[in-house]
């Protein structure tokens, strides 16, 4: 890497960007093309993505008086919640315990949003806990651009003081590194192509794949780990580093009855309506179909579908399941339906993982992953058995307004499994598997999690794996409230850089209940105030961890900014 004039420009810092003509301004795009090519910029600590986990390594970090640049390969900070079109999946603690304070206050303020700035009916407005879409999957389920509103109202003092500078429809390149550090990193531009070096003392990535990890060398590993290597009750006989859990790209649509909104067939429509997922064990039938493989049993699973909200039962009604905008929850007349997401097992993509692979084939794939969700939909309009008796629901529109595109899908897959690092410490399943911790621990220690001594935070969820690029049916089985080590944060050699995603020290197995949103917080947070106690008291993250002392006092610090490291009773 060139880094001309390294040494009088690494003191313009990130409050140095408005005298080079950058504007600080979240979620806004085109200014980077304000950068001059072969700009360098320096910060207290280097965010590659602002997902979910992200956004909260900035917030703590920020809030702990750091300077931060935060790159974000999309229009849209936010991740799952955001650009990913994935309304929040949480535990059923999650309202008075079980994540950060941090977290529960960017919940209060989405719904805060929403009373102040929508038509909601005096009833709902009364509610503390208000839920925008009354999902089946979440007590929180709203809009796309609420969270990004509320997340750019978070970041905003920052922006304004010059403490953060945030680059939207940015990625990173290269890597300079030496030793067990990185010194900089290379990003430029995905409108300009203009390339900005930036450096810092500390790098986190927290991108939706890993993709720190290849390009500075940090050891990691990626797909099944096998039964040998982790001991996992439900790991295969042989792993496979190329068998990832399917990813999804996808929706929004509203209902408007007796209108006929049916488009042109998408391109690979025929393919998709018949297609029959090879999975050991089998799929239950055709992948455009309302029913699916149960996940615990693998039996087929009837399933419902009635764009007016009404019951299916005995089965699920789908439009439930993650709508995001419940029409009876606002004044009469304000919207003329609902409005519900689709991230259902019909839209899970299985031919192919993007982690890994050449930009060409990451292209492809997620075109085919949209031609998917596209025939999905179509299916619904034209095809999808109706109670009445009838096919089809001509009356449904994609909603390309919700997720901000052009073509009405979201802006970027929803990507369930990353490169994870090779850690001072890995979770596996004895530690967080019910049936396994039972196993290994016996009945009654088996009830609770493993403790972990170095825990900087906690969260829950089952372990839901679904299905994979090599032809794994579903994964899914119970698990316990479980808490995060800081030695599944620490990659086995890198100094100065950690993860802040997908990509902790899990398997592939634990992988499946650590990758949800709160939890993805939970892990960003901690990383966030690591590093600002880190530099303030000019220790090393593992020093942090090895010594007794020194983390018995970075607990203490992170408890008290509303981080819980251990579960209540």
């Amino acid at each position: 890497m060139r880094r001309r004039n390294f040494i009088a420009l690494t003191t313009i810092g990130a409050t140095g960007l408005a005298a080079m003509g950058l504007p600080a301004s979240g979620g806004h795009t085109g200014y980077s093309s304000q950068v001059k090519r072969g700009s360098e910029l320096s910060a207290d600590l280097i965010i590659a993505g602002g997902g979910v986990g992200g956004c909260a390594t900035a917030l703590a970090a920020l809030r702990n008086g750091l300077s931060v640049i935060m790159t974000e390969e999309t229009d849209w900070i936010g991740g799952q919640l955001t650009s990913q079109g994935v309304p929040p999946d949480e535990h059923m603690w999650i309202e008075t315990h079980g994540a950060p304070e941090s977290y529960r206050q960017y919940r209060t303020a989405v719904r805060n949003y929403y009373k102040r700035f929508y038509p909601i009916t005096s009833q709902e407005k009364a509610k503390e806990r208000f839920n925008p879409g009354n999902a089946a999957v979440s007590e929180l389920s709203h809009e796309p651009r609420v969270s990004l509103a509320v997340l750019n109202e978070m970041l905003a003092p920052y922006i304004s003081s010059g403490k953060l500078t945030l680059l939207t429809e940015h990625k990173v390149k290269s890597a300079e590194c030496a030793g067990n550090k990185v010194k900089a990193l290379k990003i430029a531009s995905l409108r300009s192509g203009n390339e900005i070096i930036v450096n810092a003392p500390y790098f986190v990535d927290a991108t939706e794949m890993g993709d720190l990890l290849p390009i500075t060398s940090t050891e990691f590993v990626t797909g099944t780990e096998s039964r040998k290597e982790t001991r996992e009750l439900h790991a295969p006989e042989k792993g496979d580093p190329d068998n990832h859990q399917a990813f999804t790209v996808c929706f929004a649509m509203d209902y408007v009855p007796g209108t006929n909104n049916v488009g042109n067939k998408p391109a690979e429509y025929d393919f998709w309506k018949n297609l029959v997922p090879e999975m050991t064990p089998p799929w239950s039938g055709n992948l455009l179909d309302l029913s699916y493989s149960n996940p615990r049993t693998l039996e087929k699973k009837p399933l419902g579908f009635n764009p007016d909200g009404s019951s299916t039962s005995p089965n699920l009604n789908l439009w439930n399941y993650r709508r995001i905008l419940a029409r009876d929850n606002f004044e009469k007349g304000a919207y003329a339906g609902d409005i519900s997401t689709v991230n259902w097992p019909q839209n899970d993509y299985m031919l192919g993982n993007l982690v890994g692979v050449t930009q060409k084939e990451f292209d492809h794939h997620v075109n085919r992953a949209k031609q998917l969700s596209l025939s999905l939909f179509h299916w619904l309009q034209t095809e999808a058995p109706r109670p009445d008796g009838k096919q089809g629901w001509p009356g449904l529109r994609l909603r390309k307004d919700i997720m901000g595109t052009e073509d009405g899908l979201a802006k970027y897959p929803y990507i369930r499994e990353a490169r994870r690092i090779k850690s001072h410490f890995t979770v596996l399943e004895e530690h967080v598997g019910q049936a396994n911790r039972v196993n290994v621990a016996g009945a009654e220690a088996g009830k609770k999690a493993a403790h972990f001594y170095d825990s900087v935070g906690i969260g829950y969820y089952h372990i839901d794996l679904h299905p994979s690029s090599l032809n794994q049916n579903y994964i899914d089985f119970a698990s316990l409230p479980f808490q995060i080590p800081l030695g599944a944060l620490l990659p086995k050699r890198m100094e100065n850089l950690l993860p802040a995603c997908k990509n902790i020290g899990t398997t592939h197995i634990t992988n499946g209940c650590y990758r949800l949103h709160p939890v993805e917080w939970s892990i960003g947070e901690a990383v966030g105030m690591l590093v600002a106690y880190g530099l303030k008291n000019r220790l090393v993250p593992y020093q942090i961890r090895e010594n007794k002392e020194n983390l018995a006092k970075f607990q203490e610090f992170i408890t008290k900014q509303g981080v819980e490291i251990q579960w209540r009773g």
